[in-house]
């Protein structure tokens, strides 16, 4: 060990109080369900997610964990995404409105 590096335990680490969590999903596409694991902080806001089922990726949204097969083009995914922000929009605002 080198005078720069420190030997910390690990029981002495902080731990992170951020929530891991398994969920299925639809892919936002064709709704073929895929499970995901998803990581949220202590207030509920969605950190990241990996899609843990083969044939699937992430769709990028900060708010929900969102999928699509790998077989959809990026073109099939776009207006997918644009349809599914345009239906839960509303919803989002209302939830956000009872915080």
């Amino acid at each position: 060990m080198t005078n720069d590096q420190i030997d910390v335990p690990r029981t002495n680490l902080p731990t992170s109080e951020n929530k891991n969590a398994v969920e299925m999903h639809g892919c936002i596409v064709c709704a073929r369900i895929f499970n995901i694991l998803a990581v949220y902080t202590p207030d509920g806001r969605l950190v990241d997610c990996a899609v843990t089922s083969p044939g699937g990726h992430c769709v990028p949204d900060e708010q929900r964990p969102l999928v699509a097969c790998n077989t959809h083009t990026t073109g099939e995914i776009e207006t997918a995404y644009k349809r599914w922000k345009s239906r839960n929009g509303k919803e989002l605002d209302i939830e956000q409105e009872d915080e």
